[in-house]
């Protein structure tokens, strides 16, 4: 079963990929024809091809970080792949702000990506005798800036992911969070408007992981770039996402939101991922508010929407009218409530005992 998001909002999507297909193999196109778009892969390995990627069709919008998530072998990278167009999808349309990038020629891909595309992989592919700020400027000198221009925009760059002092070190002497810095820095540099990462944190410690995840945070609210992002650490999809799609054997089982994920699993295959995933942990306020109720009914407590369940659930449980739930700017938003919690966190379980003791 493969179920993906229809929902979006009504502006026009900056990428939209409409039952794109990768299969390898030397007769994958008559194959893929023949079979009228309802691929087997078993029956496609037999005749000689792999399906990469099966039926994908989605929406990105613009300034939303979408994670395609899977296991080693479920087409996640293939699929990147295919809408950034270093491979080419075997069907379907890719469409990025309005133009199909498979009708595209070689000219046109090139421009596409020098203006509008920034890629960071899990290899920093760094230039070894070059050093941070020339690493950084290199692509806008390709682009034909002059060599001054290059260098002030490499500099902020630096500042940008907080490299200031490093500019003249070489990457042999950066550690490997600070190249992956360079590396990001590098990609934004040419203030592309749409950003592709693939596994671009996945060679790093956890220590050093977990600082790089919370510097794209931090670069994200303050650059708003339309991203795709790839891994295979779903603890990272969790914690970075607006939306993740969830991949197996090419096909997408399942695109929405983190909390609905969680909450709601489509299949029995996400459902796997979901059921160790500490709640408290990973969902925010807002992901399982109920709507504002009346002032007189709720306490003065007040929490942010964007607090992670675990940092306010005591205060939470402690109150028994409905807690207001606000905004950065203190407007409310909604409510929630002791109960609510408690379901959020023990789900039918917490039902079943309350059945019990009651």
């Amino acid at each position: 079963m493969s179920l993906q998001n229809a929902s979006s909002p009504s502006t026009e999507p900056v990428i939209r990929c409409e039952s794109v297909y990768k299969i390898f193999g030397d007769n994958a196109e008559s194959l893929l024809k023949k079979s009228n778009g309802a691929v087997d892969a078993a029956k496609f390995k037999e005749a000689g091809c792999i399906v990469g990627v099966n039926n994908a069709s989605f929406d990105i919008h613009a300034g939303e970080l979408l994670i395609i998530m899977g296991l080693s072998g479920s087409g996640k990278s293939t699929l990147l792949r295919c809408i950034s167009r270093l491979t080419d999808a075997t069907a379907g349309k890719i469409i990025i702000e309005g133009d199909d990038i498979l009708k595209m020629n070689n000219k046109q891909l090139i421009e596409l990506r020098r203006n509008k595309m920034g890629m960071v992989f899990q290899n920093f592919a760094l230039l070894p005798h070059k050093t941070v700020l020339e690493n950084i400027a290199f692509p806008l000198q390709v682009k034909g800036m002059s060599t001054s221009d290059s260098i002030d925009r490499a500099m902020e760059m630096v500042k940008l992911v907080d490299l200031t002092g490093r500019e003249d070190y070489y990457p042999r002497q950066l550690s490997g969070g600070q190249q992956q810095r360079v590396g990001i820095a590098r990609s934004l540099a040419i203030e592309p408007d749409i950003w592709f990462l693939d596994e671009p944190f996945s060679a790093l410690d956890p220590l050093i992981r977990k600082e790089m995840q919370d510097e794209f945070l931090r670069l994200q609210s303050t650059l708003h770039k339309t991203i795709l992002f790839v891994t295979h650490d779903f603890d990272e999809a969790l914690r970075l996402a607006d939306r993740i799609a969830i991949m197996k054997d090419g096909v997408i089982e399942q695109l929405d939101t983190p909390a609905n994920i969680v909450l709601n699993p489509a299949t029995e295959y996400v459902r796997k991922f979901t059921e160790e995933v500490p709640r408290e942990k990973v969902l925010k306020i807002k992901s399982v508010m109920d709507a504002a109720c009346s002032d007189n009914l709720m306490s003065e407590l007040s929490v942010n929407a964007d607090a992670i369940i675990e940092t306010v659930a005591e205060s939470i449980l402690n109150s028994s009218a409905p807690v207001r739930v606000v905004d950065d700017e203190g407007q409310t938003v909604g409510s929630i409530t002791a109960a609510k919690i408690v379901h959020v966190l023990f789900g039918d379980h917490a039902a079943k005992v309350s059945e019990k003791t009651s």
